[in-house]
Parts: structure tokens; C-alpha cells; sequence
């Protein structure tokens, strides 16, 4: 079964093609994980999906229903996106930036329902918010303010949330802390969770499918185990990888890696 299925899309900036004819399918109740060099395509991919950005041709897909017929407040309450570095106004609380998620389910009228407010706390219980849901978001770690967007997303109550590089500037553990709540989430609740990523260590980690994109062209997709080999990174990144499996045996990690086009550096 697939959550998000994409047929023949292209996508430019003015006369810039950023993605040509692609096809893909992403499975449902799964973790998807998007890698590849920076301006390959992977965030104009998302942002398209969430009609964010708008195609230039071909068809998107979400739970069966082309996204050209649905009205945009409907389509939030199929798929959250949270976006690279999204931006907060000053003061607001961790349970007030948690509220904006119910936006789509709101009626033009009245404020927050009972229904509302029970899933708000079910969102801050799920991140691990509870002690924090009072705090600025400004007075966060970047760890625990990734938590809170992250339940602002699971508050829009989807069964596909969808996040741009939701680990970027943090430390190790952040990441690993960010990540491991978005797996929770997927294997407890059954969330389909799709991610760009630039750490492919943690892509391989994490991910149930990859998705390997080259100047918004997909090069490799499937299990970490079964796609990311020295031949596919050397197609996605120009690199000459090491690969090892990790101690499970269950993905490949990334020991070591150097520039595989000689020719092209300047001596």
C-alpha cells in the first residue's frame, strides 16, 4: 500500500528544471528517507508534494486522491510538512506553537475544542514535552525545539508527516534523539514518515526505504541494505565510499569516503 505516489512530475524555477518526469512511489506506515547533493532536487520534492511549490506537469497523489482536487485546509489533515529552519514569533510557548497544528481541523468560528486540547496534550506526551509545554521556545535546546515542531506536526492529527533536513545544526545526539522520536512514532503509531536527509549514516540507521536523487532524477530506491552500495554513492555523491555492515548486519554504515573524480581537481 502507498501513501504518497508521484506519476510523470516536473518542477522548475522560471526556466530552471529542478525535476524531470519523475515517478515514485512511497509505501505506507514506513520510514521513506530522501538523500542525495545538495540541489539534486530533494526538498523541491517535498515542498511539491505539499503544494508549497507548484508543478509544471505530471500528478501527486496522497492516500489514492490527486492533491490538483483538494482543497489545501483538506490536504492538511492528510499530510504535515515541516519545513527546513522554520521560524517562530518571539515568546511563544512550546503548548501555543503545538496549538497551530489544529489549525486545519478549526471551524471558522470558536476557539479550541475538547477534541482539540486532548490531542495537543497527546502530541506534547508523545514528544516528551510534558516538563517543557509552559517554556519559550526560544529558552529550548535545539533538540527539545525540533521535538516541539515535531508535535506541532503530529497535532494536525495526519497519517504522513513529512520533514526537510529536520536534523540540521544539531549535534550528535540531537540527531539521534529527533530521530529516534520520529521511529517511535512510526512503529507505535503506524505514521508514515518521509525525511531529507543529509547524514547517511543516519539514513541508512533509520530508514525502511531510501531514495537516492541526482539532479532530480532517482537513482537508487529501496532498503538501505539492498541499494546503497560503493556504485550508488559514487552515482549520487561522486565519491569513493568503505562500507561495512553495521553490527546487526541489518545496514550499511559509511567508515570512510574520498573524492572518486580525480580529473576534475585542479592541481
Amino acid at each position: 500500500m502507498e501513501a504518497i505516489r508521484v506519476q510523470n512530475l516536473s518542477v522548475a524555477y522560471e526556466d530552471n528544471l529542478i525535476i524531470e518526469n519523475m515517478s515514485l512511489s512511497i509505501p505506507s506506515g514506513k520510514i521513506s528517507i530522501i538523500i542525495g547533493a545538495n540541489g539534486c532536487g530533494k526538498s523541491t520534492l517535498l515542498k511539491t508534494i505539499a503544494r508549497v511549490i507548484k508543478q509544471r506537469n505530471g500528478d501527486i497523489l496522497i492516500n489514492g486522491k490527486n492533491v490538483k482536487e483538494q482543497k489545501e485546509k483538506y490536504l492538511a489533515t492528510q499530510v504535515a510538512f515541516l519545513p527546513q529552519g522554520p521560524v517562530y514569533p518571539p515568546g511563544l510557548t512550546v503548548k501555543e506553537l503545538i496549538a497551530f497544528g489544529r489549525f486545519p481541523h478549526q471551524k471558522m468560528i470558536g476557539g479550541l475544542r475538547a477534541h482539540d486540547k486532548d490531542i495537543i496534550e497527546w502530541a506534547i506526551e508523545e514528544t516528551e514535552l510534558k516538563e517543557y509545554a509552559d517554556r519559550e521556545i526560544g529558552n529550548l535546546s535545539g533538540g527539545q525545539r525540533q521535538r516541539a515542531w515535531i508535535a506541532m506536526t503530529l497535532a494536525q492529527e495526519t497519517d504522513i508527516i513529512m520533514l526537510d533536513e529536520p536534523t540540521t545544526y544539531l549535534d550528535m545526539s540531537y540527531q539521534l534523539e529527533v530521530l529516534k522520536v520520529l521511529e517511535r512514532l512510526n512503529k507505535e503509531k503506524k505514521i508514515t514518515v518521509v525525511i531529507v536527509l543529509h547524514e547517511l549514516n543516519n539514513a541508512c540507521r533509520f530508514a525502511d526505504n531510501i531514495i537516492g536523487l541526482k539532479q532530480g532524477k532517482i537513482i537508487c530506491q529501496g532498503t538501505p541494505k539492498e541499494v546503497i552500495t560503493r556504485e550508488s554513492l559514487k552515482e549520487i555523491y561522486g565519491i569513493d565510499a568503505k562500507l561495512q555492515l553495521s553490527d546487526d548486519r541489518r545496514y550499511p554504515i559509511c567508515v570512510e569516503y574520498d573524492m572518486n573524480h580525480y580529473d576534475d581537481l585542479s592541481v
